[in-house]
């Protein structure tokens, strides 16, 4: 049967499904992962922070961050005590800093408004900054064992192949469907297992390539294999051009060896990181230094371009390392720049990109894009700007 949507969407009504829950946990039992740190000792705060982690991220990628972040902030009450840059600090390199932003502020609404105890009921985790409703599912069923279905990257995957649910899971009318089906799967026991489970299957066996139906334990009454169409499920998301960014950054060494930082906005790339000063398109690095510092440029010189893929674009950063001919005089006026003397630690957040610059400039790894280093006292060529 099928059904059109307000868009006049043609999408096919969930039919009854088996039950695969008594499948999917006796292979689970055997099979599944059950030594992963946020399932040592369940909380409802594990749980939530391991939840917002894996999300588009691996878990092999995610357990050494998960480790280190939570030895820093073991319970709410630490995170919301914590300012947002020891917090972003934690996440620097995991990627998706909004997900890290959002964590931080609902752990302060949990400690004002909740008595520093994290929500046990669906519609109150749904109203804190960063929860919906497969992460707000994960956390009462895994935690608490309530009944509630979730729908993750992977378990989308795994439902569509299974019920040969057409079109991309981001599309509202192909998501509402895939909810319908994961509710009425989830069984009404050992619910925190069969949501590991689906979730393990998903990342082990269904996986978005060759996936290995052979020694799945869904595969008699799975559609896509049945029909030998797992690759047409999930469908991709619809293509657009994918967008190319270059942007200029300035590699600002005062006469102390020190490099400038500033943070960068709370919305948008890198949100709340500390990084490189960007440079507009209608002015020079040394007219900005001139502007923002008060200072003017010994040297200047064009480093190797960096090369970075998000998800939906990509990023050149075309770095340029200005020497400055004395100290500045006006950065001190501002408390979202500081300077950084690239061979400490630093207790901020930065982005990976910058954090492998600095690596290059403290081992001499640095490479020059078109003029050697200038001589104190000279400028550098005209090829170099």
């Amino acid at each position: 049967m099928s059904r059109r949507t307000a868009r006049g969407h043609l999408v096919a009504e969930p039919a009854q499904p088996a039950p695969i829950a008594p499948h999917l946990l006796a292979w689970f039992d055997v099979h599944g992962r059950h030594d992963l740190p946020w399932q040592v000792d369940r909380t409802p705060y594990s749980v939530w922070v391991s939840e917002v982690m894996l999300q588009q991220t691996q878990v092999a990628t995610v357990i050494p961050f998960y480790l280190r972040f939570m030895r820093r902030f073991p319970d709410v009450g630490a995170l919301a005590a914590a300012q947002l840059d020891d917090v972003l600090r934690s996440w620097s390199g995991l990627g998706y800093y909004a997900r890290g932003r959002n964590l931080w502020r609902a752990a302060r609404v949990v400690a004002e408004e909740h008595d520093g105890r994290l929500p046990e009921t669906f519609d109150a985790l749904l109203a804190l900054p960063g929860i919906g409703r497969s992460t707000a599912g994960a956390i009462l069923a895994q935690a608490l064992g309530c009944r509630l279905p979730i729908l993750d990257g992977n378990v989308k995957r795994v439902l569509a192949r299974y019920h040969a649910v057409d079109g991309w899971p981001g599309d509202n009318a192909v998501q509402e469907v895939l909810w319908e089906h994961a509710e009425r799967h989830t069984p009404n026991e050992r619910v925190a297992d069969y949501t590991q489970a689906i979730m393990d299957l998903g990342a082990t066996l269904c996986t978005r390539a060759r996936p290995a139906c052979t020694v799945c334990p869904l595969a008699t009454d799975c559609a896509a294999c049945r029909a030998g169409t797992q690759a047409r499920y999930p469908a991709p998301r619809p293509k657009r051009a994918r967008a190319h960014r270059r942007v200029t950054v300035l590699v600002i060494e005062d006469p102390e060896g020190r490099i400038l930082l500033e943070r960068r906005p709370a919305r948008g790339v890198w949100g709340g990181l500390y990084s490189l000063p960007e440079l507009g398109e209608t002015e020079t690095a040394a007219e900005w230094c001139r502007r923002e510092l008060g200072a003017a440029v010994q040297a200047e010189h064009e480093l190797a371009t960096i090369e970075h893929g998000f998800t939906h674009f990509d990023l050149d950063l075309l770095p340029r390392l200005l020497r400055l001919a004395a100290a500045p005089t006006v950065v001190n006026d501002r408390d979202d720049r500081f300077w950084h003397v690239p061979s400490t630690e630093l207790e901020v957040g930065i982005p990976a990109p910058v954090a492998a610059l600095f690596r290059s400039l403290t081992s001499g790894a640095a490479r020059l894009a078109r003029a050697p280093r200038a001589k104190p006292g000279t400028t550098a060529p005209a090829s170099a700007v």
